[in-house]
């Protein structure tokens, strides 16, 4: 082995879930699942890859989870019924059987939700109409809806069903984790920004009552699932549709929100940032990482954000993390973990593999973990 690579490539216990390097494949939409929200062979192979590969952990995309408002977008798969989460299963024996754990990603899409065949319509905490535009890549044209405030009744079938969702994912799918999606502007992201989130009741007003919903998520999905089965929060600043947004609060917000996701018993936390080893807020040289380590001890800590150069992945194993996230490292090297441990030569990424939309492709099917073209 590498000698450089010796971390990186050490086995590491999740509460005890043991994963044999730290390493993990980062939550990538892929809107390729069939028109019912199942996962399809297709998605099988794409998947398999990457644990013939050598990733320790590989997590899912997000998959919504009811039928209701949360589905984001045509191709996306769900977890919102017992169908959906038996068509993950023979996906999970596979990976499982090439020595790779894998974690379910639960979503709710809220106001940027492009595609919901379920319900007329968009909810939101607020209804703020998010900036920018639909994403092409994922079959969306034109600007976002306006969403509707959500009332009581909806934010607590929000949570309701991520919970279900979740004991889907274990029970019936063998998913061996669940991470919670509270980043890149998706429902629970929405809640969190103070922009996005007028309310003026418990759910909205300072930091602490933007997360709550957060909170009570991991609560009840955490009880849903059980003591032994790891459950985690995805964190990002930026959104899909808002790349270089910061939180108002700065290093305060930091401190208050990964406080509280330890407090409340996350088991890891997912940081995501465009570059994960920068400084997190100018005039602190602190990164996301460095700030999650510090505010959550003895929590998990994942960073994601252009980590595929080995160099730039000891550097976030430095600054506090246990396990770093790749995706577009992973899309163009399925078999990343080994080229590293072998020092073979990394194929670029090439940014057509997304587009013109950003389903699975053939070409991906056909380069197999061992190939060293």
């Amino acid at each position: 082995m590498n000698q450089n690579m010796q971390r990186i490539l050490s086995t590491f216990d999740m509460k005890g879930a043991k994963i044999r390097n730290r390493l993990a494949l980062a939550p990538m939409t892929r809107v390729s699942a069939s028109a019912d929200g199942s996962s399809t062979a297709a998605m099988a192979k794409y998947y398999a890859r990457f644990a013939r590969g050598g990733f320790g952990l590989v997590m899912t995309e997000g998959l919504y989870t009811d039928h209701a408002w949360s589905q984001g977008y045509t191709g996306q798969p769900g977890m919102a019924d017992d169908s959906q989460a038996r068509s993950w299963t023979a996906t999970n024996d596979e990976l499982h059987r090439h020595g790779a754990l894998v974690f379910a990603q639960l979503m709710h899409a809220g106001a940027l939700s492009q595609a919901n065949p379920f319900y007329p319509g968009t909810i939101a905490p607020s209804p703020v109409r998010p900036q920018g535009k639909q994403m092409a890549f994922y079959h969306g044209d034109g600007p976002y809806a306006l969403p509707a405030e959500m009332t009581a009744e909806q934010i607590a079938l929000a949570i309701t069903s991520f919970a279900a969702a979740a004991g889907r994912a274990v029970r019936i799918a063998g998913f061996d984790g669940i991470e919670i999606h509270a980043a890149n502007g998706y429902l629970l992201d929405q809640f969190l920004g103070a922009h996005t989130n007028l309310r003026g009741d418990r759910w909205g007003g300072d930091v602490h009552g933007r997360l709550r919903l957060t909170l009570e998520i991991l609560t009840m999905v955490k009880r849903e699932v059980g003591s032994t089965v790891p459950v985690g929060v995805r964190i990002s600043q930026g959104k899909v549709n808002d790349f270089t947004h910061k939180w108002p609060g700065g290093t305060a917000d930091a401190e208050a929100i990964f406080g509280a996701l330890a407090k409340a018993g996350a088991d890891f936390i997912h940081v995501t940032e465009f570059e994960a080893w920068q400084p997190a807020f100018d005039g602190d040289q602190d990164s996301l990482i460095a700030l999650a380590r510090r505010h959550a001890p003895g929590v998990a800590i994942l960073a994601n954000g252009n980590l595929h150069d080995a160099a730039r992945a000891r550097e976030a194993l430095a600054q506090g993390a246990d396990m770093v996230a790749v995706g577009r490292g992973a899309l163009a090297n399925p078999d990343l973990p080994q080229r590293w441990r072998d020092g073979v030569a990394q194929h670029p990424f090439d940014g057509a593999l997304l587009s013109p939309i950003a389903h699975i492709k053939e070409s991906e099917l056909a380069f197999g973990a061992s190939s060293r073209e």
